[in-house]
């Protein structure tokens, strides 16, 4: 007879990893796993961008919830622009998911994740951990020879891009959030303080860098832009990081518009979508439900970065 002191263990988090000769839980098949996101969140755009530039469309399968977060959770409606129905389960709301693989979930209901449709249970639904496994897993099924072989964790450069996220991760990419929500002017004022201190060093890292680590894109580049692309439509404003705007800093403008122009960043950036989320989630702090046109930001314009590869 058990204790009535014993818990049944909480779970916060999934962390399941593929396996390709087959031997593990979840083995490396075509159109078996499947993507739960929405679009607004950085964190599921890191993902996307992968799917994108990895060519995996085909090979793993994509529901978008609505850019609202519901008291729920985030929830599905295909009648909202670029968003679909639950096509593998027909659930109403992503914590349906959540309690269909662990009813004794207790973590936040986030995104990305990634299911295995065949078990009906998340595989994983930690950003970096999927964009690792985007990253090589699926090689075999990549339609080009040149997706097979690109490589976003490249060993030259993965010493310098974890140097480099070591200060960006916490005081940038975290920062812009540490701002948002402080509930003391002081805890407000350091935050921002901190967060401009860096993006200052990142200007000038960017100054002598077309990309973070060199000439060549990799993972920590995407880690940053779904940062920096939300900052001027968003952040700025929402967050209340309005000391500058990133079109006040040439380099971090250049380098922003330099990815936005690449294969699988601008077409995976729904500045709609971002805009929506940021402005009209939380009924609570913006009771008025009114989301604001602006700031137009023209990402399309020449950046010039080029020669920093020469």
């Amino acid at each position: 007879m058990s204790n009535q002191s014993e818990e049944i263990p909480k779970v916060t988090s999934f962390n399941g990893r593929l396996s390709k000769d087959g031997s593990g839980e979840f083995p490396v098949e075509k159109d078996r796993y499947h993507l739960y996101v929405t679009p607004g969140c950085p964190y599921a755009q890191r993902v996307l961008i992968m799917r994108k530039l990895k060519g995996l469309e085909d090979v793993i399968t994509m529901d978008v919830t609505h850019w609202y977060l519901h008291e729920k959770s985030w929830f599905f409606d295909e009648t909202e622009d670029q968003c679909t129905k639950d096509s593998i389960n027909g659930f109403k709301f992503l914590k349906e998911v959540y309690d269909q693989t662990n009813p004794n979930y207790s973590g936040r209901i986030t995104v990305p994740v990634l299911y295995d449709k065949v078990k009906k249970v998340i595989v994983n639904n930690e950003s970096s951990e999927i964009m690792e496994i985007f990253n090589t897993d699926f090689n075999e099924f990549c339609p080009t020879q040149a997706q097979k072989e690109l490589d976003l964790y490249p060993k030259e450069s993965q010493k310098s891009a974890e140097e480099l996220l070591a200060w960006i991760a916490p005081n940038i990419i975290a920062g812009v959030y540490r701002a948002g929500f402080a509930k003391k002017q002081e805890d407000y004022e350091k935050a921002v303080d901190n967060l401009f201190l860096h993006l200052d060093k990142l200007e000038d890292h960017l100054s002598k860098h077309r990309y973070l680590t060199g000439n060549t894109v990799n993972q920590a580049d995407i880690k940053l832009y779904v940062t920096l692309v939300r900052f001027d439509v968003a952040f700025y404003t929402v967050l209340k990081c309005n000391e500058k705007r990133l079109v006040d800093y040439s380099n971090i403008w250049g380098y922003l518009r330099d990815l936005y122009q690449l294969p699988g960043f601008g077409e995976t950036s729904n500045i709609d979508h971002i805009r929506k989320m940021y402005y009209l989630s939380d009924r609570k702090d913006k009771p008025t439900g009114v989301c604001p046109r602006g700031p137009k930001v023209d990402f399309t314009t020449s950046h010039g970065r080029e020669a920093l590869a020469s």
